[in-house]
């Protein structure tokens, strides 16, 4: 296979190369996205679908949560076992905001 085979299958609009050094970590791309696509769906499950603008919202609530009542300090793991539901991202993207490091468990 050659190195840019998949180039001429992105759809328009995709760039072929990224700018790695664009953010800082992860929680600068949830954030940036978040605020661009607010009111764009971001998960839907079980009839309910959550906006990018809402799971930012939610996941801020979560960090503040795991900050403020719990022993929890940033650079600590917390496991999440949760299935597919719109709790998960909610839950990592919370955790992630509050320092942690997720360790999923879900088999």
């Amino acid at each position: 296979m050659t190195e840019n085979f998949w180039k001429d299958k992105y759809p328009a609009g995709v760039p072929a190369e990224i700018n790695a050094d664009q953010y800082p970590n992860v929680q600068a791309v949830l954030k940036q996205s978040c605020q661009r696509f607010a009111d764009k769906p971001a998960f839907s499950n079980l009839g309910k679908t959550l906006t990018y603008g809402e799971l930012y919202e939610l996941s801020g609530a979560f960090a503040a949560y795991l900050q403020s009542h719990t022993d929890l300090k940033p650079g600590d793991r917390i496991a999440v076992q949760l299935p597919n539901i719109l709790q998960y991202p909610v839950v990592v993207f919370g955790a992630m905001r509050a320092g942690l490091i997720v360790v999923n468990t879900n088999p």
